[in-house]
C-alpha cells in the first residue's frame, strides 16, 4: 500500500531558529548575533512573577512588554525593565518560545564565561518558572533535557552554565535547588561543558 503524503511528510525540528514543539509568543525585545556568531553556550535562569507565585502568566506578560506595573507593588520594582529570554518552561512542563535561537535575546546582562564577556551574543537563555534555591519539577526536567539535547543537535553548543555562573554576586538563579547531576547524565556531555560546582557528589 503506497504511502499517504502525511506519512512520508516529515516536519522539521527547527524553522529559522523556531523550536517545533515551543509555543510561540515573539517578544519585541531582541537584535542580531554578531556577525558569524551561533550559539555555543546554554543559560539556566529561574524566574517568577510576582517571586514565589507560579501560573500567574506575568512572565509571558514581562517578556512581552505587557506587564502592567501597578498590578503588584513587586511589579513596581522593576518599571520599564525590557527583558527576553530565548524560552521559558512552566512548572508543568510546558515550554515558551520569544525569541528565536538565531538572534539574540536579553537575558544574561552583564556577563562573562570563560573569559569571554556578553553571554547573550553567544548563548541561549532558558528560564525556568521557579524562585533560585528551591527546587523544580520533574516536568520542567523532561522539557528542558529534550531541548537542551534539540539544540545540541542544531546548533555547536559545547558549554552549559547557569545564570549565577555567569554573573556571580549579581545573579544567584537557578540556585542550589536545581538538580545539575540529572541534567548532565541527560545530555551526556563531559565535565569539561559544566561549571566545576555542579559535578556530582
Amino acid at each position: 500500500m503506497p504511502k499517504t503524503d502525511m506519512q512520508t511528510k516529515t516536519l522539521p525540528l527547527w524553522e529559522n531558529g523556531w523550536y517545533r514543539f515551543a509555543r510561540r509568543l515573539e517578544s519585541p525585545n531582541f537584535g542580531p548575533r554578531p556577525t558569524d556568531v551561533q550559539p555555543y553556550l546554554i543559560v539556566i535562569h529561574s524566574i517568577s512573577l510576582p517571586p514565589g507565585e507560579y501560573g500567574t502568566g506575568q512572565v509571558q506578560r514581562l517578556f512581552t512588554n505587557q506587564l502592567d506595573w501597578d498590578a503588584h507593588n513587586y511589579f513596581r520594582s522593576i518599571r520599564g525593565l525590557q527583558v527576553s529570554a530565548h524560552f521559558f518552561i512552566a512548572r508543568d512542563g510546558q515550554l515558551w518560545q520569544f525569541v528565536s535561537c538565531n538572534d539574540r535575546a536579553w537575558h544574561a546582562g552583564e556577563s562573562v564565561y570563560l573569559e569571554k564577556d556578553n553571554c547573550n551574543d553567544y548563548s541561549v537563555g532558558i528560564e525556568l518558572e521557579g524562585l533560585e534555591g528551591l527546587a523544580f519539577e520533574n516536568p520542567q526536567y523532561e522539557t528542558l533535557s529534550s531541548l537542551s539535547a534539540a539544540l545540541l543537535q542544531t546548533y555547536p553548543i559545547t558549554q552549559v552554565a547557569g545564570h549565577e555562573h555567569i554573573a556571580p554576586g549579581r545573579k544567584n538563579d537557578p540556585g542550589a535547588g536545581f538538580d545539575w547531576p540529572t541534567l548532565r547524565r541527560s545530555l551526556g556531555l563531559g565535565s569539561a561543558s559544566f561549571p566545576p560546582d555542579t559535578a556530582p557528589d
